[in-house]
């Protein structure tokens, strides 16, 4: 299969299902990466140009873990909007990963970006099926399943799905560590520990399951029904 995970910022899609995008790659399946935006306000101390460059660099780095193609959309952090042209971008976005299952962000996630993101995502599911909505890439032949990602900190959102990433748990610690700036900046902002704070989400959804570690999904349960959790890996 072909999996597509779409996050706001360059580090999203690392913290919310990078495990199960792991275990996708294990068994052979075609993982691609989109990245809505570039990051470009996360820093104590860079400017915008200079911060934009290094977290597409961080998320080539971490792209290359699970040697996934990254789709760097290049919008402007924390301004993410639902319009027409942002929408003709992620239906590029999605028909050049030709995905059967996507993963986008919950939007009840708690930032604008995200929820954005996320709303997007399943708005883009049908349309990049229609023919007359034209874009560099073919429209696609199918609409792709949609599961919906954790909420940081798992806030407001309630799993139908868990997916056990202990044995790649290494592998997703790995593709966020690459992720150093924004490391930096959460420092900076709320005094946490990025990767600590991701281990204890992995570990309070790995108690579902009675594993160490898990990562925990939705399907989007509008109409048409494409897909269910028996396409988790």
């Amino acid at each position: 299969m072909n999996i597509l995970a779409i996050g706001a910022h360059p580090d999203d899609v690392e913290f919310l299902c990078a495990g199960t995008l792991a275990r996708y790659a294990q068994r052979g399946d075609h993982v691609s990466i989109m990245v809505a935006t570039n990051g470009n306000v996360g820093s104590p101390t860079l400017n915008q140009e200079e911060i934009a460059t290094t977290r597409y660099q961080e998320a080539l780095a971490s792209a290359e873990i699970l040697e996934a193609p990254l789709i760097w959309l290049g919008i402007d952090d924390e301004f993410l909007f639902n319009t027409r042209e942002t929408r003709l971008q992620f239906i590029e976005g999605i028909r050049k990963a030709n995905p059967d299952v996507i993963f986008g962000h919950a939007p009840s996630d708690y930032h604008p970006d995200h929820r954005t993101a996320g709303q997007m995502t399943i708005d883009c599911r049908i349309p990049v099926t229609v023919r007359l909505i034209e874009t560099a890439s073919a429209y696609l032949p199918r609409v792709p399943h949609v599961f919906l990602m954790d909420t940081i900190g798992g806030l407001d959102f309630v799993p139908e799905a868990f997916v056990d990433i202990t044995d790649t748990f290494a592998t997703k610690a790995a593709m966020l560590s690459q992720h150093q700036s924004q490391a930096t900046w959460l420092r900076h902002l709320y005094g946490m520990d990025y990767v600590e704070f991701m281990e204890s989400l992995c570990r309070q959804r790995g108690q579902a399951l009675g594993v160490r570690y898990a990562e925990a999904f939705r399907s989007v349960a509008t109409y048409p029904i494409t897909g269910g959790s028996y396409l988790l890996p």
